[in-house]
């Protein structure tokens, strides 16, 4: 078995909220008189049902509450099993999926709170992801800039199935606020679930939508590429959460022939797209879509043409792996460190920063 290395960075654990009430503290009066008078008492997502077995490891799933929900849980199981120095928190709470506006911004202000308060400040290992309201890309900024003053916060989490394509234009005011202010932006397996997570509609079962999920990344990928966003925000580092990797090579060939052929209608793409990818785009290493065979996945790497694109992750405490086998078999020792410490600090500038400035 590949073993980890002692003081990694764990990109991508999923601290949960036990139940929408958690969040009432973390709200002003009036929405928590919303969610009292109307009774609400959970945002789940289907991208995770709580029983589906790929929702948490059997041994990592607590006798009552939700997976992920307790931190002495994870800490045991997941920051001091792989000896982890950092571990950034993606809670995956369906704030997101929220028609209205103001309502999603509420929820996102106090899931954000909530993750500080509840999770950040009791293990100085921890560090956050900021939630923000999409459907409104001014409170998304207000709260970047809100959250930010706290350096414990590293990167800025969506969903990676929204309401339109992340390279719109729309959307630039957001990056421009993480580059100014050194976040990372994430984008993570899941929906919002207001457009169907197929290209051809609504599929009949859970798999259907999981598998979809690279598809989707794709798309968001190449929508990132060529609207231009990384010509405009040169400095601006995303990460794929939960993308797989396995498909990039394809992508990237398929994706340069095309840009190659007509490019005459995006010439702010100066620059090829695997090129774009090497400097600008960041993989979490959970899950691994690969065969078991240490040479296939080795030819896979030296296709990928850089050492530079993985980030450890275990996806704490979705099942993806058994036992302590985090790393997949046949990884050399210069590349089980630069998965997991040398890459990630480079693409989590605040890491390091916040190490110096935690309150």
């Amino acid at each position: 078995m590949t073993s980890p290395l002692s003081g990694g960075v764990d990109c991508d654990l999923h601290p949960a909220v036990p139940h929408l009430t958690s969040l009432l503290p973390y709200m002003n009066d009036y929405w928590r008189d919303q969610v009292t008078t109307r009774g609400m008492t959970d945002l789940v997502s289907q991208s995770y049902p709580t029983n589906s077995p790929i929702s948490s490891r059997p041994d990592w799933r607590p006798g009552q509450g939700k997976p992920g929900s307790d931190l002495a849980d994870m800490q045991k199981q997941a920051l001091d099993r792989f000896g982890t120095a950092y571990g950034i928190c993606n809670p995956l709470y369906g704030v997101q999926m929220v028609f209205s506006e103001d309502m999603q911004d509420a929820f996102c202000r106090a899931l954000n709170d909530w993750l500080a308060k509840e999770w950040l400040d009791k293990d100085a290992r921890l560090r956050g992801s900021i939630v923000i309201p999409t459907q409104s890309v001014e409170k998304s900024v207000a709260e970047i800039e809100r959250c930010a003053a706290d350096k414990r916060f590293v990167q800025v989490l969506v969903l990676v199935m929204g309401d339109m394509p992340l390279g719109k234009r729309a959307y630039w005011p957001i990056y421009a606020a993480a580059e100014r202010l050194g976040l990372t932006i994430g984008i993570h397996a899941g929906s919002a679930y207001h457009n169907p997570p197929t290209s051809v509609g609504w599929g009949s079962y859970h798999i259907e939508d999981y598998v979809a999920q690279a598809t989707a990344f794709q798309t968001q990928l190449t929508s990132l590429i060529v609207e231009g966003v990384f010509a405009r925000h040169p400095g601006l580092k995303m990460v794929m959460l939960e993308s797989g990797f396995t498909w990039l090579p394809a992508y990237l060939w398929r994706l340069h022939k095309f840009w190659r052929g007509i490019r005459m209608e995006t010439p702010w793409v100066d620059r090829a797209p695997l090129e774009i990818v090497r400097s600008n785009i960041r993989f979490s290493l959970q899950p691994v879509d690969a065969p078991p065979d240490p040479a296939t996945l080795n030819r896979l790497f030296d296709h990928m043409q850089s050492d530079e694109l993985l980030l450890f992750s275990t996806d704490y405490p979705h099942w993806q792996f058994d036992g302590d086998a985090v790393l997949p078999e046949g990884i050399s020792p210069d590349l089980v460190r630069k998965i997991m410490i040398d890459n990630p600090l480079k693409t989590y500038g605040r890491l390091e920063f916040a190490k110096e400035t935690t309150p």
